[in-house]
């Protein structure tokens, strides 16, 4: 069982460092200059390799954490209260239900689920209906390579690897944290608004904007713009805040389930 627990530790973290690895990597490529008519083809495939060794890496990390879960449940540690808890049917189907909506929210407004009823997407941009597009310079570390897919007239996909790899996490991390409050809530009838406030503010790590949107319904659109603006400098406090308190927030229901137990 230790070597389980171990084993699929180890997958994790090899997983996050290769993706953090993977990121460094292509960010090698971002030179305009090298973007040469000659160079072009090449980056085109170091592009389509770099989601193929994405998509590998998050299956190592997804066959860890399954690994890791499956060793911990047995035990009286929080971490395997925590495994115990989410392992029912009940309970997997909380996080399997939390995990896809709270992911198609964070898609819309990360802008990576892109509806646009006004424009054309065939007419405005001169594409096929559907088609996909892969743009593989020139940007940030982490915003290459971008893939733009249109589905259909007015709905498409903005793929940016960033924001992606936060999609996948704070939704994992959303779904948790539901899914361990309402067991939480059924054992005890109190309920910790925390993991709400690290959904909350999980929701904008990818999309600073979105509160700006949202304060220009109360302060008109002049008081909106300019606080978007200021929201811009802000994404990393954002990050900084959702993460850790979706990391706590679990160790926090599983004492208080512990509670209960004894």
């Amino acid at each position: 069982m230790m070597r389980s627990t171990q084993r699929g530790y180890m997958l994790i973290i090899t997983g996050i460092i290769l993706v953090i690895v993977l990121f460094v990597w292509y960010n090698r490529y971002q030179d305009p200059e090298s973007l040469t008519p000659q160079a072009i083809s090449s980056i085109h495939w170091l592009a389509q390799m770099f989601y193929v060794l994405l998509l590998a890496c998050f299956g190592m990390i997804s066959w860890g954490m399954y690994i890791f879960h499956r060793a911990s449940i047995r035990g009286n540690n929080l971490i395997s209260i925590m495994a115990a808890t989410t392992y029912n049917r009940k309970s997997r189907t909380v996080f399997v239900a939390v995990f896809i909506v709270y992911g198609v929210f964070f898609s819309l407004a990360s802008g990576t689920l892109v509806y646009q009823p006004t424009i054309h997407f065939a007419e405005h941009y001169g594409v096929s209906l559907p088609s996909m597009v892969v743009s593989p310079c020139c940007g940030d570390m982490g915003y290459m390579p971008t893939i733009l897919v249109y589905i259909t007239e007015h709905l498409g996909l903005q793929i940016i690897p960033l924001n992606l790899v936060l999609q996948i996490a704070v939704s994992y991390l959303v779904a948790l944290n539901v899914s361990l409050a309402i067991s939480t809530y059924a054992a005890s009838r109190t309920y910790k608004g925390a993991g709400m406030v690290g959904a909350v503010t999980g929701l904008f790590v990818a999309c600073p904007t979105c509160m700006g949107t949202l304060s220009s319904v109360f302060i008109g659109t002049a008081g909106g713009i300019a606080f978007t603006a200021a929201l811009s400098y802000m994404q990393t406090a954002f990050i900084a805040v959702s993460i850790p308190v979706l990391l706590i927030t679990p160790f926090i229901l599983a004492r208080q389930l512990r509670r209960c137990r004894i």
